[in-house]
């Protein structure tokens, strides 16, 4: 699944460290999604979702081919 987490963040000018404590996660959890390497539990995904004040679809790209 893709994803515009960093480019997200980027735009409030956030490190990852410093975006991973608002959503109380790891900084390494935080890399992991941004690379697509670990997809969010929906919980976490609402959590980012509202902390970005975005639907969830504005943020997580469902591609059906992959």
């Amino acid at each position: 699944m893709k994803n515009r987490v960093e480019e997200l963040r980027k735009e409030r000018g956030l490190s990852q460290e410093e975006f991973a404590r608002a959503i109380r996660v790891s900084r390494q959890t935080v890399s992991s999604i941004e690379t697509g390497k670990y997809n969010p539990s929906l919980e976490l995904a609402f959590a980012i979702a509202d902390f970005f004040q975005r639907t969830i679809e504005e943020i997580f790209i469902y591609d059906r081919r992959n």
